[in-house]
C-alpha cells in the first residue's frame, strides 16, 4: 500500500506515493526544504485523518510551528485537532528554557519535553520517547529532525554505527511510515542510516548557471520504480512543489 506524501510532483516518482511501514532518509543542505517537506508529509496525512509526530532534536518546536504556519497547511488546526503533534526531545542547553517552554506551551499544543537538561540525546532515549507517543497517540507519520543530532553522541565510531544500525531496526517495527531528515554536506559519502533505509531522497541547494537552485533526487527507493535524475523544485503557498528535470 502505498500513501501520498503530499509534495506536489513528487508521487510521480515513486509510483504514486511512499510504501507505508518503512523508513526513509531525507538529507540535504541547510536551505534545501528538508523541514518543510517534513511538516508537508505529515499534514498531509493530517487531512486524511492520521496522525503525525515531528520529533526535533535540535530546533525549538514553536519556531518550526510558526515558520509552517505561513504556509497553507491548516498546521494550527491540525495541532489543535491533535492530528498533528511536536515532540522536543533535544538537549537543553541554555538557562531558563524549561520555564520559557512552560510560558508558550499550551494544551493546545501537543509539545514533548524530556528531563534531560544537558545530556545530548543517545538513539536508545530518543527511540524510547518516540515509541511512547506512537503507542499513545496511535501515530502513523513520523517525522525525525534530524538524525545528525544523535549519530555524535559518542567518539568511538564503531560504536556510534552500531547505535544508529539497531535504531533504525528498531524504527521499522513501530508501524509508522518514518522520514528521517539529515544534514548532508558531501552527497558521495554515505551513512548507515541511508544504507539501513527504505529509501533516500536528497535534497540540493546550490548555484547553478548564477542562480541558487533548489532540487530533488530520488537516490534509493526499495520496491519502487525510479530515476536518480535531478528535478528542480520550488516552494509555493502550499510548500514544495516538484517540477520538471534540471537541465
Amino acid at each position: 500500500m502505498r500513501i501520498p506524501t503530499g509534495i506536489e510532483g513528487f508521487d510521480d516518482l515513486v509510483q504514486g506515493g511512499l510504501l507505508t511501514e518503512r523508513v526513509y532518509v531525507l538529507s540535504g543542505p541547510p536551505g534545501s526544504g528538508k523541514t518543510t517537506f517534513g511538516v508537508q508529509f505529515l499534514a498531509s496525512g493530517a487531512s486524511a485523518g492520521e496522525v503525525g509526530l515531528y520529533v526535533t532534536l535540535l530546533e525549538c518546536p514553536q519556531n518550526i510551528i510558526n515558520d509552517m504556519s505561513n504556509y497553507d497547511m491548516n498546521v494550527p488546526g491540525f495541532i489543535k485537532m491533535k492530528k498533528l503533534l511536536f515532540a522536543d526531545l533535544g538537549p537543553r542547553m541554555e538557562y531558563g528554557y524549561m520555564d520559557e517552554v512552560n510560558e508558550f506551551i499550551t494544551t493546545d499544543y501537543d509539545v514533548g519535553t524530556t528531563s534531560i537538561e544537558t545530556e545530548a540525546p543517545s538513539p536508545s532515549m530518543v527511540f524510547k520517547e518516540i515509541a511512547a507517543y506512537v503507542s499513545e497517540y496511535d501515530v502513523k507519520r513520523l517525522v525525525i529532525d534530524s538524525v545528525s543530532a544523535i549519530r555524535f553522541t559518542t567518539r568511538d565510531l564503531s560504536l556510534q554505527e552500531k547505535e544508529m544500525s539497531r535504531f533504525m531496526r528498531n524504527l521499522k517495527k513501530l508501524g509508522c511510515t518514518t522520514l528521517i531528515l539529515s544534514e548532508m554536506t558531501d552527497p558521495t559519502a554515505y551513512s548507515t542510516e541511508q544504507f539501513a533505509a527504505h529509501g533516500v531522497i536528497f535534497m540540493h541547494n546550490f548555484l547553478y548557471d548564477r542562480t541558487m537552485t533548489r532540487a530533488i533526487q530520488v537516490i534509493k527507493m526499495r520496491g519502487t520504480k525510479h530515476d536518480c535524475n535531478m528535478r528542480s523544485v520550488s516552494f509555493s503557498e502550499k510548500g514544495l512543489k516538484v517540477e520538471g528535470y534540471l537541465e
